[in-house]
């Protein structure tokens, strides 16, 4: 078909409009997508303090004035606005913005704003207090002085509560539950046996719970249950099997015993609890990595 010089024309223009529209469209995609992995900044005190009840994890409240602190603007732009630190803060802490501006904000909201620093004591910006989900303050730092953001969100990680796996019913006190809910689930048992009262063991056992790396390992892939040596508890109906799963041997003060089964009678894996939470999880990836090239070989 001979095309005229009108419909040229006219066929140009509709592969502009549909270039147009295709990079209108790639340009709003790549517009949700940043905006997806931007973190969520809350500005009010109570709707914090509730999804730190809904999820456990601490409310990390920056507090600022936007349009006359250069501090505060540094800081958000050292550390706040980094990608070290969206990803620290992503499955760790709440994050909430108390703002006071010079400008931009109603008399209403600059007195609720202002009741949230005289709560937790704040008289400088850019200041940073972590909260639990009891609306209690852990720490509160003053001031920025320059740290990276490496530096900075490291200050904090020690900082953080301890993530216990009890939460929703995750950690089992008796070997019979964890059993039962192991082949409902088909998972291996993760057994920890630590003395009652303990405090070294407590403490060891805090620092590996609170590990975001075993914390997501044991719950993603073990029913876990914790547990205390045989001979501990007087009549403890888990005395005979976890002195199997201990090999007979006595667990020494303040050590952590770790043992993965099946059936809470045959040990499949074991290891020292008193090592660094990495070595731990390493171990533990490990033996998850067996199980599964096992299970593949008999295929």
């Amino acid at each position: 078909m001979r095309m005229t010089s009108g419909t040229v024309r006219l066929e140009s223009a509709r592969r502009i409009m549909v270039s147009a529209g295709q990079l209108a469209l790639c340009l709003f995609l790549a517009t949700v997508t940043v905006a997806a992995d931007e973190p969520r900044w809350l500005t009010s005190h109570e709707e914090a303090l509730a999804a730190a009840t809904d999820t456990g994890l601490p409310v990390l409240t920056v507090f600022t004035g936007s349009d006359w602190c250069q501090h505060c603007r540094t800081l958000e732009q050292n550390v706040l606005e980094t990608e070290t630190f969206r990803t620290w803060a992503a499955d760790r802490v709440i994050l909430l913005m108390i703002d006071l501006p010079q400008e931009g904000i109603s008399l209403a909201e600059r007195k609720a704003r202002s009741r949230v620093c005289i709560r937790y004591g704040v008289r400088s910006f850019p200041s940073v207090v972590l909260v639990g989900s009891d609306g209690q303050a852990i720490t509160t730092r003053a001031g920025y002085r320059g740290q990276s953001a490496a530096t900075w969100v490291a200050s904090l990680e020690g900082e953080l509560p301890a993530r216990s796996l009890a939460d929703g019913g995750r950690v089992h006190s008796r070997l019979d539950e964890a059993v039962a809910t192991a082949q409902g689930t088909k998972r291996p048992i993760l057994v920890m046996v630590s003395r009652p009262g303990d405090s070294g063991a407590t403490t060891r056992l805090a620092s590996l719970m609170g590990d975001p790396e075993f914390e997501s390992l044991a719950r993603e892939n073990f029913v876990v249950a914790q547990l205390p040596p045989a001979g501990t508890l007087a009549g403890s109906p888990d005395d005979e099997a976890v002195d199997e799963l201990l090999g007979g041997e006595e667990l020494a003060p303040e050590a952590v015993g770790i043992v993965v089964t099946d059936d809470g009678h045959t040990p499949l894996f074991s290891e020292s609890g008193d090592q660094e939470p990495r070595r731990v999880v390493n171990g533990l990836r490990r033996f998850l990595a067996s199980r599964q090239a096992a299970r593949n070989a008999r295929r």
